[in-house]
């Protein structure tokens, strides 16, 4: 632990099983003089399950605003805090974004205990690319404004992932099926990691059949993945490929030429076939 000030440790937590939580967390818990809890009658359980009792209070959106001097007057005496809230990593969706940015200003150490994250554990098995992926928290609550943010999505090519509520995710789904078509490869977690966990794979109109079949599939917290746009093509491959087929069609055939093109520029052989036959 921090010796001159004192060290805020931002604690992730279980977002269901509560066996899904690392031994420093456990370790930094129980060492740290006071745990900032989004919701303290809920996390008292994870507590007592680990034998934890460092004292508690709480720190959530309604009153974090008021609760950071107190916070960082803590700090400032050489005590550690550990942040956590409900569930999983906090400030992904939760509240401390106040906290720590204060912390910041003020030169005092903020360290993470990573762990769980219902966003992460959702992307992991989701099938879809993850090379490149946008978290952009909840969808609106409005239809007018979720279909906009979905709109949006049209031309975008990497995975994107949302929170989403039991009592919306119907809506969401309608709604993501008739923006962005019956074709849209998703994947659809729901109680991660609980005793009812439930992955929903599948293309928009797959996935929309299953929530509306069973009521229970629709309760629950979940999180939307939605694959990217696929790539569209252009009226003709790069200038490479048609020079290289250019250059095969005065010397082979035309089936010769798109073929091996193909296998020289990673083109579609169809495609350059198609493009030979107008060249000749």
């Amino acid at each position: 632990m921090s010796n001159n000030r004192g060290t805020l440790y931002i604690v992730a937590t279980p977002i269901g099983n509560l066996e899904d939580i690392s031994l420093r967390a456990i370790r930094v818990l129980k060492q740290v003089h006071h745990i900032a809890a989004e919701d303290t009658r809920h996390s008292r359980r994870l507590l007592l399950q680990h034998g934890i009792d460092t004292p508690m209070f709480a720190l959530h959106e309604h009153n974090e605003r008021q609760a950071v001097k107190g916070v960082l007057k803590l700090l400032q005496e050489e005590k550690d805090v550990a942040l956590i809230s409900d569930a999983g990593t906090p400030l992904i969706s939760d509240p401390g974004f106040p906290l720590v940015r204060a912390c910041r200003e003020a030169g005092i150490r903020v360290s993470p205990v990573p762990g769980p994250s219902a966003l992460m554990a959702a992307l992991s098995v989701s099938g879809l690319p993850l090379d490149s992926f946008c978290f952009r928290g909840f969808l609106p609550r409005t239809q007018a404004a979720r279909r906009d943010c979905l709109a949006k999505l049209l031309t975008a090519n990497h995975t994107q992932a949302y929170y989403e509520s039991s009592h919306r995710i119907l809506h969401a789904l309608r709604d993501l099926h008739e923006v962005l078509g019956a074709e849209r490869e998703i994947c659809v977690a729901r109680e991660l990691t609980k005793q009812y966990e439930d992955i929903m794979q599948g293309t928009t109109s797959e996935v929309l059949a299953m929530l509306e079949k069973d009521e229970m599939r629709r309760r629950g917290e979940f999180v939307i993945v939605i694959a990217g746009a696929a790539p569209r093509e252009t009226d003709l491959p790069p200038a490479e490929a048609m020079r290289v087929l250019d250059v095969l069609l005065g010397e082979l055939t035309l089936k010769q030429a798109a073929s091996l093109a193909a296998r020289i520029t990673g083109e579609k052989k169809n495609r350059l076939y198609q493009l030979a036959l107008k060249r000749r």
